[in-house]
């Protein structure tokens, strides 16, 4: 019995680290770097049947800047500078605006992502998830709930590689949608220009105050 159960964990090295384990080496991983560039895909899935499938580059500098620029199916920007939040879309006469302290999107809290991760300060009663599918065989799946969000998000999955970066990030709200977020090709430490963590609208573009910058 005893060599059955060395040989189970062997098999799944999940299973013979404790959820504060792999919490603690996953904080460690992101709170030492001071930037990281990624590609990411966001899939939403709501009410009604609607299915939406996005793609882009994801960057992010210490202290809360980030930068989403969707590439496909059409472009538009997502960013702040740690202050102040944007979205806008190329060619539309209106840009949204907010101060962060305000705004109300689910990107948001990665944006704390580098130098303040501590996840299970962030989620309550953060566990393993055996019965979600990783995408990849030898990655774990956590699930908790992210505190202050209680009332509109029921649940988040974090899928976590063998490396113990944050792979794959399932949002699901109150209202019976999903947001996931799947990210790829990271590099860690990468220059970027704080200019790239600002925006100007266009000429002629009208700035509009929002709460949620939501597309």
């Amino acid at each position: 019995m005893l060599r059955f159960f060395a040989i189970l964990l062997l098999a799944s090295p999940a299973l013979a680290q404790s959820v504060s384990d792999i919490a603690r080496q996953v904080d460690r991983r992101y709170n030492h770097l001071q930037s990281m560039e990624s590609n990411f895909t966001e899939i939403y899935r709501g009410a009604g049947g609607i299915d939406r499938t996005e793609s882009g580059a994801l960057y992010l500098k210490r202290p809360g800047k980030m930068r989403w620029d969707y590439r496909e199916p059409r472009p538009k920007l997502f960013l702040s500078d740690g202050r102040t939040a944007w979205f806008y879309v190329p060619g539309e006469q209106q840009a949204r605006k907010t101060s962060v302290k305000k705004l109300e999107d689910l990107r948001s809290p990665i944006r704390y992502l580098l130098g303040k991760t501590r996840l299970e300060k962030e989620f309550a009663a953060l566990s393993l998830a055996p019965d979600v599918k990783p995408l990849d065989s030898g990655d774990v799946v956590l699930r908790g709930i992210p505190k202050g969000m209680e009332d509109r998000v029921d649940e988040v999955l974090l899928e976590i590689t063998p490396g113990r970066r944050i792979r794959r990030i399932v949002i699901q709200e109150a209202d019976g949608s999903t947001t996931e977020f799947r990210f790829s090709d990271e590099k860690e430490n990468v220059p970027i220009a704080d200019s790239r963590f600002r925006f100007t609208p266009p000429p002629g573009v009208e700035v509009v105050e929002a709460g949620d910058l939501a597309p």
